[in-house]
This record gives C-alpha cells, sequence and structure tokens, in this order.
C-alpha cells in the first residue's frame, strides 16, 4: 500500500493533508494538485491589491515538508480504479492507495448561447488575473450572474471606478442563498453605487459588442464576466462507478459508496439525519469536512455535523449567515448599531440567524447565534428581537438549563 493520496489541493484537499497528521496517521500523504502553483485561497482573489491578483497561500513549501506530506503541482488524477484501489496520474504514474480522498471541488458552470467563450470565468488565479489585466476605469464590465460571486465581483469593480453591468435571468439578485431582506438591502445598495441590473431576463448571445438579452436588448460590454454558479467535480468519480448525484454521494462519516474512498468539500454531497444528500459550498465547510475526514480516514468514526456558515463582503457591508434559513420559519429582526440581524425559529428552536452590517460588526453576534444554535436552545422571540438582552446572557440561560 501506498499510504493515503488526496485528490484536490484547495482548501479542504490541503487541509485533510495536514489534518492526517495531527491525527498521528504516519503513513504517506500523498497531496495532488492540478494548479501549477502551492495551495492557495480562493476568496482573496476577488481582492486584488494595488492592482494586483492576490495569492494568499494556504500553506509554505516549507510546511509541507515538515510534516511530510508529498505534494504533486500541476498533476490531475486521470483514472480511478476502485476495486483494485490504483490511481493513475496525468503523468503516467500508476500506485496502489490504502485510502483515497476526493477533494476534487467544483468548476464553473458554463453557459450555452454563441459566443459563450468569449465570458471569462472567475474561480481560478488565473481566472481573476485575466480578469482584473483587463480593466481599467471606464472599460465596461458585464457579468453575468447576480449571485454572491457576481455581485462581490461588482462591488470590486465599481470601487475602481469601473461601469458595472449584472445581468440575472431571476427577477431579483442574491435569491438562492441570501436572506430575502439582506438580499434586497445589498440589491439597493449595489444601485445606489452604479451598477445597472438588467433583471428577468436571459443571455441570448454574446459578441465583442457586449451582451444580447432575450427581450431582444443589448448590454454593451468591453469585458464579460461569466458568474452562474458551480457544478461539483464528478468526473472521476462518475467515471470509477461511484454513487453521484449533486455531488458525490457520502454517508455522514464522508465515505463514498467505495471501500476506502471519501470524499469531501464542495464535491460532496453528505447524508443528512432526514434523509437526502446536501452538498455546502464554502471556506469553512472545506475546512471542517477536511478535518472530519482525516480523523476518520485515520480511524475514527465521526459523523459530520457542523452548522454551515458563510460569509460575503460587498462595499464595506458584511453579510454572515449561520445554519440554514428557510422561507416557511418563523423569524425575529433585532436592530443594532453596526446593521441588522435576522434570526430563524422552527417550531421555537433557533435553527439559523444571518446579519448584515458595517464590515466585521456584526461577528460576535452571529458567532453567539452559532452557539446558540448548537445547544438547541428555544428562546423567546421578544428576547431575540431586543438589542438590549445580550445573546452572551441568552447563551448562559440555555446552557445552565
Amino acid at each position: 500500500m501506498d499510504g493515503i493520496f488526496i485528490i484536490g489541493a484547495g482548501e479542504c484537499g490541503t487541509r485533510a493533508a495536514f489534518a492526517l497528521r495531527e491525527a498521528g496517521y504516519s503513513g504517506s500523504v500523498t497531496l495532488i494538485g492540478a494548479e501549477p502553483h502551492l495551495p492557495y485561497e480562493r476568496p482573496p482573489l476577488s481582492k486584488p491589491m494595488s492592482g494586483a491578483v492576490q495569492m494568499k497561500l494556504i500553506c509554505a513549501k516549507e510546511s509541507l515538508e515538515a510534516a511530510g506530506i508529498d505534494y504533486l503541482q500541476g498533476v490531475s488524477a486521470s483514472k480511478l480504479d476502485a476495486g483494485a484501489g490504483i490511481l493513475t496520474l496525468s503523468d503516467g504514474r500508476v500506485s496502489r492507495y490504502e485510502k483515497l480522498l476526493l477533494a476534487t471541488g467544483a468548476r464553473p458552470r458554463r453557459l450555452a448561447c454563441p459566443g459563450a467563450e468569449l465570458a471569462l470565468d472567475f474561480r481560478t488565479h488565473a481566472d481573476a488575473e485575466a480578469i482584473f489585466a483587463n480593466i481599467a476605469p471606464g472599460r465596461s464590465v458585464a457579468i453575468i450572474g447576480g449571485g454572491l460571486i457576481g455581485m462581490e465581483l461588482a462591488a470590486v469593480l465599481r470601487g475602481k471606478e469601473v461601469p458595472v453591468s449584472v445581468i440575472e435571468a431571476a427577477p431579483k439578485p442574491l435569491g438562492r442563498a441570501v436572506p430575502p431582506r439582506f438580499a434586497e438591502k445589498l440589491h439597493a445598495r449595489h444601485a445606489a453605487e452604479g451598477v445597472r441590473f438588467h433583471l428577468g431576463r436571459a443571455v441570448m448571445a454574446i459578441s465583442d459588442d457586449g451582451v444580447a438579452l432575450t427581450d431582444g436588448s443589448m448590454v454593451p460590454a468591453d469585458l464579460v464576466v461569466s458568474a452562474i454558479g458551480v457544478l461539483p467535480e464528478t468526473a472521476l468519480a462518475d467515471a470509477a462507478g461511484l454513487a453521484t448525484g449533486n455531488g458525490i454521494l457520502t454517508d455522514g462519516r464522508l465515505r463514498t459508496s467505495a471501500p476506502n474512498v471519501f470524499a469531501a468539500g464542495d464535491c460532496a454531497a453528505v447524508a443528512q439525519p432526514g434523509g437526502g444528500h446536501t452538498r455546502f459550498e464554502s471556506w469553512r465547510n472545506a475546512r471542517t469536512q477536511a478535518e472530519t475526514v482525516a480523523r476518520n480516514m485515520a480511524g475514527a468514526t465521526e459523523t459530520f455535523t457542523a452548522i454551515p456558515w458563510f460569509w460575503s463582503d460587498q462595499y464595506d457591508l458584511g453579510l454572515q449567515v449561520a445554519g440554514l434559513p428557510q422561507p416557511a420559519q418563523k423569524s425575529v429582526v433585532r436592530s443594532v448599531a453596526t446593521g441588522e440581524l435576522q434570526f430563524y425559529l422552527d417550531d421555537g428552536r433557533l435553527v439559523a440567524a444571518a446579519g448584515l452590517g458595517i464590515g466585521n460588526g456584526l461577528a460576535k453576534d452571529i458567532k453567539l447565534a452559532e452557539m446558540l444554535i448548537a445547544s438547541g436552545t428555544k428562546p423567546e422571540p421578544a428576547a431575540l428581537a431586543d438589542p438590549g438582552l445580550n445573546l452572551k446572557a441568552l447563551l448562559k440561560s440555555a446552557r445552565a438549563a
């Protein structure tokens, strides 16, 4: 056996490699990354400094060497024989593994219209460099997709005085992951900053002149960026005969349908206690699943139970969402000096919380809300709405009970 192989050197795969060592695993660990760089974080890509795209490394080369992690960069997995436990790499190497982690992440969803090849993706460091190398004040950009990535990019570009248009097929931007109350506030802020919205209209074609929409109108643009979401990267798993759906299907311990093969991060759809599988796309999820799966590969039997959480920075506003807010849940709003909080109750139990405010001003409140969610408490709605009642006091009461 050749130890543990990890396919994918993003946040999840890299964190899992180090977590294996922290869990006491002493066998060989091989981390495989398709990009020609050391592992790096994706969130900073949308925040260039002094005109240059940031590459914030997850770890240094020396850290990988010190941990005894063999990092193969610029290499991908070309074939997986899960039955035989054999992995074939793009450079021709064939290896037998003891256990395998699929941390293949996600790939950009592709447009399917004439001229789609003219639109730039926004996923990798190379994508970010291609975008920011082609922008300048007065040089207009059309962003196709009004989700978190598209709106974050719009905010950065407006900060550079670049004219921006956002095209979204839905009637409102940020409709999928952001609570409606905060989605409306962010939409209004973008409009106030000069972003032009084209909502409820799909793309007909892309040309050198811009984007033609289904209603016959034209959005002029010097540069077009596609930000219509991502798809889980399941090609290797599909070819190997693993069970897949909206991702690589795993049980609660992040084990796939093949023996000794695990999956985690953006590519993994994890079995839920109430049935079905859920895939979470966030930086924190990538890290927490990596830590759980590493311990399980090292011999533990943990079930992944972390509370979903994500954040988004747009202009000077910071959005944070913990848990999974749903329209059917009772919601309670709390106004505070730095913004607003919204809590979500299901049969009286706190199950989710969201906050929108200046900078990172609501981070402490969201952290306390996460602890309240984890405690399973049933706080009084009036207490949640009262800004004079400290959330820490509610948490103390919940723990005492």
